[in-house]
């Protein structure tokens, strides 16, 4: 009898503990419409708006050093992460892009930003990626097998750390 009355009552606590675990959520792009004015990560002041270079000077000054430190940039988003908005691209006057990345993951932005201008205030560097850098981020687009596997070779570009991004038109 003591058998079956501890039998239950493992039972018991063993369902009690399967039920109670939280709902994993599936991570996405926060919900929005990227109007004008808002901001993702710290805000930007209007002096740093007006401060702000376009993509071309960005990489003409980072011909000269290998990192720029606390500037703004001004450019249209031409991509954003689809799983979880980590990270953007701007396009540059070449038709290529660079990459930028939210700080410490602190903070992520709707995909709705994507076509929009923005203003990003932060660190930026000359980098190579790697291949597998270079794919992972071509999973997270959602690009096809055969074009994530054409990547074969490192890429040199620019790297933007944003600490805020804000959404100018």
């Amino acid at each position: 009898m003591k058998l079956i009355i501890y039998s239950f009552v493992l039972f018991l606590c063993f369902s009690t503990l399967s039920f109670c675990q939280e709902a994993v959520e599936k991570p996405a792009p926060p919900a929005g419409n990227a109007l004008i004015g808002d901001f993702y990560g710290a805000d930007i002041s209007n002096v740093s708006i007006d401060k702000a270079v376009s993509v071309e000077k960005l990489e003409s000054k980072l011909k000269d050093v290998k990192k720029a430190e606390g500037i703004a940039v001004k450019g249209e988003v031409t991509n954003v992460c689809e799983k979880r908005g980590c990270w953007i691209t701007l396009k540059t006057e070449g038709g290529s892009s660079f990459f930028v990345k939210m700080k410490d993951y602190a903070f992520f932005v709707p995909t709705a930003l994507k076509g929009k201008i923005v203003v990003l205030e932060g660190n930026a560097e000359r980098k190579v990626t790697s291949v597998d850098e270079l794919r992972h981020y071509a999973k997270d687009a959602k690009k096809t097998k055969a074009e994530i596997d054409a990547i074969t070779t490192p890429k040199e570009e620019i790297r933007f750390l944003a600490d805020g991004i804000k959404v100018v038109n």
